[in-house]
C-alpha cells in the first residue's frame, strides 16, 4: 500500500461520528435503500431535455464552446505506458498525468456541448437535433472520449499505483486496480455523464453504457467494497483530503451506475461511513491545516458528497451541523485581498482559476452565512472551466438559472480577525472591510500536518492585500514530494521559511516538533506569542516569538527571545532569524530595507514595506532563489529572497531580536 499522500501523521482520535448521530437508520443500507428508491427527482443538475437547460446564457458556456470547437475532430490525448513509467524512472508525474487530464478535460466540454447543442436553433452548436435532442457530432466527441477512458489500462495515477512496489513492473495490472483519486475522478465523470446523456448515449453507440457500468463496477465498486486496506478510509486514524474526495465521487458513481438497488445502497452506506470519519476528524473551529488551497479538494468535496446526499433523498439525509457551518466559513477567513489568500503546506498563495465558487455560495445561502455567501459570490466568474471536473461544470453552467436570494451581496467581507486555536492560526487586518493597510497572518502547529512544510512559528505580512513577507507554497510534485527525501526541497525546508534557525538547525518532522501558545491572541489584541524550541529539538521556551499587528501606530512588530543550549552534534554557531521575501527587496540605510510588490504577477506598483532592527543588531545576509518551476513562478515572478538576521556571537546564548514591518507610502 503506497504512504499517505500527505505526510501526515494519524490525527487525534476521532471524535462523535456527526453523520450517524444526526441521521441514525437512515444511513444504514436499508434506509438508504427505502430513500433512494424513489428517483433522483431532487437532484439539482437534471439530464438532458430537462427545461433548465434551455436557461444557460450563451455567456456562460462560451468559453467551453470555443476550446471543444478547436478540439473537435482532431486526436485526442493519448496516454502511453512511457509516459506512465516515467514516474517509477525519473520521477516525472506531470508526463502522464498531464495527458489524462487534457482527455477528461475535453470529455468535459464535449459533454456540455452535447447537452447545450440544438437549442434555440444551435446556439452553442449549430446543427444536429434540436429541442430535447442532443447534436449528433457532439454524442459522437463524447462517446469517444468515454470509450478512450473505458479502455484506458489504468484509472489511478502512477504516482499512486502500487504495482511497482508490489512487483518492480511499471505496466498497470489491469486485474489489481488501484482505487486513487484518478481513479474516483474518472468514475465520477463517467457516472455524470451517464446521467446526464442517458439513452442518448445507447441510442448512438449501443452498447456503451453497459461498458461504462462493467467498467465502473470492476475498477472501483468492487475494490472499494472488497478492501478495507485503503489509507485514504482513515480507518488508522490518520483522515486526510483523500477520503471525501474518493468517497464523493464515488457516491455520484453509485448513484448513476449501479442499476442493483441493494449494491447501491450498500456503497453509499460505506461512503457515508468515510465521510463520516473525515467530519469526526475536523476539530470544532472548522480549521484544514492542509490550508485554504487543500479546502476545495478536501472540505470541500466533503459538503459536495453532503449535498449530493441531501438531494438524492429529498431532504431526508440533512446536512446543516455545526461542522459543515465552520468548514463554509474557512475560505473567507484565510482571505488576504484580492485573489490572495493565507497559505500553509502544500498551497499557492493565489487562487486557482476554476474553483467551485458557486458550491460555496449555494452552502452560504443554505446556512445563511452572509459573511461567505457574500465572499464566494464576489469569486464566482459565469465561466466555467474544464479543469474543474464535469460535475462542478454541470453544477455552475446551472447557476445562472438559479434564484440566488439577496443574502449574496458580491463583496469580499475582508474580516478583521480570525483566531483558529487547532492549528494556531491568526489572521489579523489593520481595517475591517478593506484590503488596504497591513495584515498579519502568524501560525504556530506542528511539523506532523498533512502536507507539511517545515513551518511552525512562520509569519506572512501582506500590505493592500497583497503579500510581500511570504511562504512560498507548492512547488511542482515528483516522486521526492512524497517520499523520505521531501525535506531535501527548499520550499518545505524551515531554512526558506520566515522561522528562526538556531545553531543553523532545520526544524524537526513529526507532531513532537511543536508549537506551545503562550498568549492567543483577541479581536481587540491580535497578539500571537509561541514557544518554538520544541520544534527545533530542543525546551519550548528557549526560543519564544511574539507577533503582533498594532492597528494604532499601523505597524507589525515580531519579537524574538531565546537562551539557548551549547551548540548540538550537527548544529553550527551560527543563529539565524530568516525571513522570506517576494517582490524586490532593497537594503537601505543600517537597520532598514523596503519590499516593493515589483515583479509579481497581478500585483502592480501598489504599496511595499519598511522593515526596521535595532542598527548592528545583526549581521544581514540576503540570499535569492531564482524560480525555475512554473508552479512558483506564477504565482511569485522571477524569484523570491531570504532576508537573514544573523545574531552577533555574544548575542547567541541568549538575547532579542525585534523587527518591525510598516507600509510603504
Amino acid at each position: 500500500m503506497n504512504p499517505p499522500p500527505a505526510g501526515g501523521t494519524p490525527s487525534m482520535a476521532l471524535g462523535v461520528r456527526p453523520l450517524a448521530s444526526a441521521w441514525g437508520t437512515n444511513a444504514s443500507p436499508s434506509g438508504l435503500a427505502d430513500l433512494l428508491a424513489g428517483g433522483l427527482s431532487g437532484l439539482r443538475v437534471r439530464p438532458l431535455g430537462d427545461a433548465a437547460w434551455l436557461g444557460v446564457s450563451e455567456a456562460a458556456s462560451s468559453g467551453l464552446a470555443a476550446q471543444a470547437r478547436t478540439e473537435q475532430g482532431a486526436a485526442w490525448p493519448q496516454p502511453l505506458v512511457s509516459h506512465y513509467a516515467r514516474y517509477f524512472r525519473d520521477g516525472n508525474r506531470t508526463a502522464y498525468e498531464g495527458l489524462v487530464g487534457a482527455r477528461q478535460q475535453r470529455l468535459t466540454r464535449a459533454v456540455a456541448m452535447a447537452l447545450l447543442s440544438g437549442r434555440d436553433g444551435g446556439m452553442v452548436a449549430g446543427g444536429g437535433a434540436a429541442g430535447d435532442g442532443a447534436d449528433a457530432e457532439w454524442l459522437d466527441e463524447v462517446v469517444d472520449g468515454v470509450y478512450l477512458l473505458c479502455e484506458q489500462s489504468s484509472w489511478s495515477w502512477a504516482a499512486h499505483d502500487d504495482v511497482f512496489s508490489r512487483s518492480g513492473e511499471v505496466v498497470p495490472d489491469k486485474s489489481r486496480p488501484y482505487l486513487d483519486l484518478g481513479a474516483g475522478e474518472v468514475a465520477a465523470q463517467l457516472a455524470w455523464t451517464d446521467y446526464v446523456l442517458g439513452d442518448s448515449l445507447d441510442a448512438r453507440a449501443p452498447g456503451l453504457r453497459r461498458r461504462i457500468r462493467q467498467e465502473t463496477q470492476e475498477r472501483v465498486i468492487t475494490p472499494f467494497l472488497g478492501r478495507k486496506d485503503w489509507h485514504w478510509l482513515g480507518l488508522d486514524g490518520d483522515v486526510h483530503n483523500w477520503n471525501p474526495w474518493i468517497h464523493t465521487n464515488l457516491i455520484a458513481a453509485a448513484l448513476f451506475l449501479v442499476d442493483d438497488p441493494q449494491l447501491q445502497a450498500a456503497t453509499v452506506a460505506r461512503c457515508i461511513e468515510g465521510l463520516d470519519r473525515f467530519l469526526a476528524s475536523l476539530p470544532a473551529d472548522g480549521a484544514i491545516d492542509e490550508g485554504f488551497a487543500y479546502w476545495w479538494n478536501g472540505a470541500g468535496r466533503a459538503l459536495e458528497g453532503l449535498a449530493l446526499l441531501e438531494e438524492a433523498t429529498n431532504g431526508a439525509l440533512d446536512v446543516d451541523l455545526p461542522v459543515v457551518r465552520q468548514l463554509v466559513a474557512f475560505p473567507h477567513r484565510m482571505h488576504l485581498g484580492g485573489s490572495w489568500f493565507l497559505n500553509v503546506a502544500d498551497g499557492p498563495a493565489r487562487a486557482a482559476s476554476g474553483l467551485p465558487w458557486d458550491m460555496l455560495h449555494r452552502w452560504a445561502l443554505r446556512l445563511d452565512d452572509r459573511d461567505a455567501a457574500g465572499h464566494a459570490e464576489s469569486f464566482v466568474s459565469g465561466q466555467p472551466v474544464a479543469t474543474a471536473g464535469l460535475g462542478r461544470v454541470l453544477h455552475a453552467l446551472l447557476r445562472g438559472t438559479e434564484t440566488r436570494g439577496a443574502e449574496a451581496c458580491g463583496h469580499a467581507p475582508l474580516v478583521p480577525f480570525t483566531y483558529l486555536p487547532s492549528v494556531q492560526i491568526m489572521v489579523a487586518r489593520e481595517t475591517a472591510g478593506t484590503d488596504q493597510g497591513l495584515l498579519l497572518a502568524a501560525k504556530g502547529g506542528h511539523n506532523g500536518e498533512h502536507h507539511n512544510h517545515r513551518d511552525v512559528g512562520s509569519l506572512v505580512v501582506a500590505v493592500d492585500g497583497v503579500p510581500l513577507l511570504v511562504d512560498a507554497g507548492q512547488p511542482t510534485y515528483t516522486a521526492k514530494t512524497f517520499s523520505p527525501d521531501r525535506y531535501e526541497i527548499r520550499a518545505m525546508q524551515s531554512a526558506w521559511h520566515s522561522v528562526p534557525a538556531p545553531f543553523g538547525l532545520e526544524q524537526g518532522t513529526g507532531r513532537d516538533f511543536a508549537a506551545g501558545v503562550l498568549q492567543a491572541p483577541s479581536p481587540g489584541k491580535p497578539t500571537l506569542r509561541l514557544a518554538l524550541g520544541a520544534a527545533y529539538g530542543m525546551r519550548p521556551e528557549q526560543w519564544i516569538r511574539t507577533s503582533s499587528l498594532n492597528r494604532e501606530d499601523r505597524r507589525v512588530v515580531v519579537a524574538d527571545r531565546w537562551d539557548l543550549p551549547e551548540v548540538p552534534a550537527g548544529g553550527t554557531p551560527d543563529v539565524d532569524i530568516t525571513y522570506l521575501a517576494a517582490g524586490t527587496l532593497r537594503l537601505g540605510e543600517e537597520g532598514s530595507a523596503t519590499i516593493l510588490p515589483d515583479g509579481i504577477p497581478t500585483a502592480g506598483n501598489g504599496s511595499g514595506l519598511r522593515l526596521r532592527w535595532e542598527p548592528g543588531a545583526a549581521v544581514v545576509l540576503v540570499d535569492e532563489w531564482l524560480l525555475d518551476d512554473p508552479l512558483l513562478s506564477d504565482v511569485w515572478g522571477a524569484r523570491l529572497t531570504r532576508l537573514r538576521f544573523r545574531l552577533p556571537e555574544e548575542h547567541r546564548p541568549a538575547g532579542t531580536f525585534t523587527l518591525t514591518v510598516e507600509a510603504t507610502p
